[in-house]
């Protein structure tokens, strides 16, 4: 009753989905033929009722359906209508949506690998393959996949809600669980047709901050070693978290390096041209994980040698490792002809000296 829009209902039932107790909520809706544009629903949500945080969600989710679409179809923002995204009763989905993880004080949003289905969908431009091109566009760099469902499992709609809110997509973050909800869908399916909320709290002792990076990979025999310091430097470069080297024996017993890349999921895309570039592999494997880490700063400290840098990381609030920047230390020790483990020692000491109110920095 909050949006300005009319003659439309909102009914909610329970059902049966292969034995899993589900809501299914439908909106129904008159209103046929209209179609609107990115600048109508943006002022739609704009002159309604609900909640600012609602309201911006919501523009949100719509301006990723309108990117979509405009790439799609080779248009700019104005230029495109939505039709059956424009409707009534996907304005509602979308904006009762926002308005429901609003009212639930959702934090923070993870999501599982998204299943897409496939097969050929029905639209108002006719048969066009699952998933459609405006889901796959919206879900660039999300992890997918498609285990043999002929249906469309995730529509443009539902991707521009779970790409908006999702922090990450992989694992279920450990948690202690409080609620459990299941939504049903409209189709019966070989699987339970449901979607799966899981509310919970993180717990104090699992903290530390969560992302995914990629793993790359690749085995090397036949390489000069003198190559390694120079791509390694060039890895880093391109934006590599860490680069190392680990000695195997491949085959016909030849003693190689694996040589492995930790890099920003998504943004590979230079690390692979410098490593088939550079080296001489004929592949890589490439795997996502879970990286779980704790809040890192850099500091600044004088000593009696000069200025140093420091990285100070902390769990819970309270520091717990100091780590001396290599570079900073080796140029002090030069310049003041004294040990480099000297130079650590002092930087290290008046950092703790700086730190102390927080408590010791060592775990």
């Amino acid at each position: 009753e909050k949006l300005p829009l009319q003659n439309y209902e909102i009914r909610v039932k329970k059902v049966d989905k292969l034995g899993i107790g589900a809501t299914k909520v439908s909106v129904q809706a008159e209103e046929r033929g209209i179609v609107r544009t990115w600048t109508n629903i943006k002022n739609l949500i704009d002159e309604s009722a609900i909640a600012p945080p609602v309201k911006e969600r919501s523009k949100e989710i719509f301006l990723k359906l309108a990117q979509a679409e405009a790439k799609i179809h080779q248009k700019s923002l104005d230029q495109i209508h939505f039709h059956e995204i424009g409707a009534t009763d996907s304005i509602v989905d979308i904006v009762g949506a926002a308005i429901g993880l609003h009212r639930l004080g959702i934090e923070e949003v993870y999501s599982s690998p998204l299943a897409t289905g496939m097969g050929l969908a029905r639209t108002e431009h006719g048969a066009i393959p699952i998933p459609s091109p405006a889901t796959l566009e919206i879900l660039r760099e999300t992890p997918i996949y498609s285990r043999g469902i002929t249906a469309e499992l995730t529509t443009p709609t539902g991707a521009a809600i779970i790409k908006t809110y999702a922090k990450s997509f992989g694992d279920m973050p450990p948690m202690r669980m409080s609620s459990i909800g299941y939504g049903a869908g409209t189709r019966d399916l070989e699987i339970p047709n449901v979607l799966r909320l899981i509310l919970g709290k993180t717990e104090e002792f699992e903290s530390a901050e969560m992302d995914e990076v990629l793993v790359i990979e690749t085995n090397i025999d036949d390489l000069s070693p003198e190559f390694y310091g120079y791509i390694t430097e060039k890895l880093f470069e391109a934006g590599a978290f860490d680069v190392w080297a680990s000695p195997i024996y491949m085959k016909k017993n030849r003693p190689g390096l694996a040589l492995s890349v930790l890099a920003k999921a998504g943004e590979e895309g230079e690390i692979l041209d410098i490593l088939f570039r550079e080296t001489t592999t004929f592949g890589v494997r490439l795997s996502r994980e879970t990286r779980r880490k704790i809040g890192r700063e850099t500091i600044e400290v004088k000593t009696e040698f000069g200025r140093a840098r420091v990285k100070v990381g902390r769990f819970k609030g309270k520091v717990v490792s100091l780590s001396p920047e290599y570079e900073d230390c080796a140029r002090l020790a030069r310049e003041a002809k004294v040990p480099l483990r000297v130079v650590y020692a002092v930087v290290e000491r008046e950092a703790e000296k700086r730190l102390k109110p927080e408590g010791p920095a060592r775990a």
